[in-house]
């Protein structure tokens, strides 16, 4: 690994040159996005203290991989798309089910027992055994979730390729994303955690506990807890102003299984809409 990660650095510091007849160039690259689409490589992962790693080789990999190639046209039964990457394939030998309006790009991983219902998920996006991307919810580019996630419909999962430092959307195993919540530019979700229907989750937005009223975070949900969307007051010189937050108002066991009728009770007993 550390030979093609030299590799790509190399060709990265002369990416200006390369470009879609390059097929020396083309065959290493093709080499990494293939294993990103195996599962073999993945763009991040934790770190061992509560951090997350990027592999910035890998996601350099991916940005080259679009200047070697040229947009092709590609038929899928009556539906007819232009672009430089084909779409995944093979998907009963993996243990995946795909409904139809569904789609993934090669490059990225989708792990046994993923259910993809009229959704979308990006090249170099992990997606853990046994999660389920709702209808319309989508997984952007680099993208890593957990396993028996289940991101509800209409989830946006922001991407991000460049710089290729920058650190991707992660959510952790065993996750439940409400309806039409966005996280995005890095965002993180904890293990176990559920985030209300609307939640808005990026670096910016602070994460209060609603106990105590500390800010736990900005952009980090903690692992086991239910938190929902909200606001705080702030005095600005034109006068005072509601800005968004995140609000934890439940802490759940380690390991405490998702009991939808809990969940819906807790959100009502705090004003929030299920």
């Amino acid at each position: 690994m550390a030979d093609t990660a030299a590799l790509i650095d190399e060709l990265w510091e002369r990416r200006a040159e390369l470009g879609p007849d390059d097929r020396d160039a083309a065959g290493i690259v093709d080499s990494v996005v293939d294993r990103l689409d195996r599962g073999e490589l993945a763009v991040a992962e934790p770190d061992g203290a509560d951090g997350i790693v990027v592999h910035e080789w890998v996601k350099r990999a991916i940005l080259l991989l679009f200047r070697l190639r040229r947009i092709e046209t590609v038929e899928v039964g009556p539906f007819e798309f232009a672009d430089r990457l084909p779409l995944k394939r093979d998907f009963a030998s993996s243990g995946v089910r795909v409904v139809p309006g569904a789609s993934a790009r090669w490059g990225s991983f989708l792990g046994r027992g993923v259910v993809l219902m009229p959704s979308y998920v990006n090249i170099g996006a992990r997606v853990g055994a046994g999660t389920m991307v709702d209808t319309w919810a989508t997984v952007g580019s680099c993208a890593q979730i957990g396993e028996r996630v289940h991101l509800s419909g209409g989830v946006g999962i922001g991407g991000v390729l460049e710089p290729p430092n920058a650190v991707p959307v992660v959510i952790g195993d065993d996750a439940l994303i409400g309806s039409r919540c966005m996280v995005t530019e890095g965002a993180r979700v904890g293990a176990g955690a559920v985030l209300g229907a609307g939640t808005i989750l990026n670096p910016s937005i602070p994460v209060v506990d609603a106990e105590t009223g500390e800010e736990l975070s900005r952009g980090v949900v903690p692992p086991w807890c239910v938190a929902v969307s909200a606001s705080r007051r702030r005095e600005f010189p034109g006068g005072e102003f509601f800005l968004p937050c995140v609000l934890v108002i439940r802490r759940l066991a380690e390991g405490e299984r998702h009991d939808k009728a809990q969940l819906e009770q807790a959100l009502r007993d705090h004003g929030v809409a299920t």
